[in-house]
């Protein structure tokens, strides 16, 4: 019982681990993955690559230096958007691609301006590959797309104007147009750098704000079948567009690099948890061994052969294994079960009832499949040594 009680601990301790700390890494992941798009397509601001200094054909040891070079005037929408969006949406390995209208705005309230990020968007399509329903608190993406002239604002903006769902607020762009719009909903992505300066209002209206046509569209989002593809088919995409193109990876390396850490750690912590459960029931059954001498003894006299023998002490670890296996996986889930429906609630994750836990079927049976081969290896070798025991040295010295 005692060594059933040592595999119970050790893959119980396992599944709770894996279980938590994965839970804990997919919600990190999706705060990051379930609102970045995986091909970000913009035009970027860049100095001329060709200065007319470099049409000038000076003597073979002229060097020609150009300083303060300015930024060409570029434009930033993008070349035949709305073409470029319908082949993209026709590629198999795309799930989706989304225009949006990025504006410069200031929020007004009375005689105060703050700063701000009006984000001209498809909302039931963001909606649909970018889970934005998930960070409303208040309201939803339908109340925006039946408001032409609405806008889910920002919590931490909606916060410092004082403002509210229903309320009217005055935003001005970068040119002087002020148009009013109505507050259908509150965003809060969790991080405050974001949600006190961005929110989200139709496509139309942003066009309509910035004094442009229906195709201006200063980025695409594109969202891939397959995540891994994305850093190749960025390159190919920048090139093909004449645009700069950035995949998640490139824009998240350093989340990327903490999310594959923070699993390495769980993997090295559970896989030490099993081996130290192994060592405890080859411990428990090496003992076992020296207190059953006699008994070994007496079977061999009796007619047992050392195979029997064997057979005795590694069905004995096998039991252990299985026993101790099925209450270590009972144990898990049930810790699992109780973790997640342990209240969790912060102001940064608005829509976060309860701690994370993944349920994956594979860490349940790399449990058991561990607990039994652990267990019958443990057996094993103390069970080879009482096979070997002669019963007249054990008999003669009793």
């Amino acid at each position: 019982m005692i060594a059933a009680l040592g595999v119970t601990f050790g893959i119980g301790t396992y599944i709770i681990m894996m279980g938590f700390m994965n839970g804990l890494n997919g919600l990190l992941d999706g705060l990051i993955l379930n609102r970045t798009p995986h091909i970000h397509l913009y035009n970027e601001v860049e100095p001329t690559r060709f200065q007319p200094i470099d049409m000038w054909q000076g003597g073979k040891n002229t060097i020609k230096v150009v300083g303060s070079i300015k930024p060409k005037s570029n434009q930033t929408r993008i070349h035949n958007a709305l073409p470029l969006i319908d082949y993209l949406n026709k590629q198999n390995y795309v799930r989706g691609a989304t225009p949006q209208v990025k504006a410069q705005a200031f929020y007004l309230a009375g005689s105060t301006q703050l700063n701000g990020v009006l984000i001209g968007v498809d909302i039931m399509k963001e909606a649909e590959l970018y889970n934005l329903n998930d960070y409303i608190t208040e309201g939803q993406a339908l109340d925006l797309a039946k408001n032409e002239n609405g806008i889910i604002i920002g919590a931490g903006v909606a916060k410092k104007i004082a403002m509210m769902v229903g309320d009217i607020v005055q935003v001005s762009s970068a040119k002087g147009e002020i148009m009013p719009l109505k507050i259908v909903g509150l965003y809060q992505s969790g991080l405050s750098d974001i949600d006190n300066v961005q929110s989200y209002i139709n496509m139309k209206a942003a066009q309509r704000l910035m004094g442009e046509k229906d195709n201006f569209i200063t980025d695409i989002n594109i969202k891939l079948y397959a995540l891994e593809r994305a850093p190749k088919l960025a390159e190919e995409m920048a090139d093909l567009f004449d645009v700069a193109a950035v995949s998640v990876q490139s824009a998240n390396a350093q989340f990327e690099t903490g999310s594959t850490v923070r699993t390495l750690i769980s993997y090295a912590v559970s896989i030490t948890l099993l081996i130290v459960a192994g060592f405890g029931i080859y411990n428990i059954l090496n003992m076992l061994i020296y207190e059953k001498m006699n008994d070994i003894a007496i079977l061999k006299a009796t007619g047992f052969s050392g195979k029997d023998v064997k057979i005795i002490f590694i069905s004995q670890a096998i039991i252990i294994g299985l026993i101790g296996g099925i209450l270590g996986l009972l144990l898990g889930y049930g810790v699992c079960v109780i973790i997640d429906n342990t209240p969790f609630v912060t102001p940064a994750l608005p829509t976060i009832k309860t701690f994370p836990v993944v349920y994956a079927p594979k860490y349940y049976i790399i449990g058991i499949v561990f607990a039994m081969l652990s267990t019958f290896f443990a057996g094993y070798l103390p069970a080879r040594r009482a096979e070997r025991i002669d019963p007249v040295d054990i008999i003669r010295g009793q």
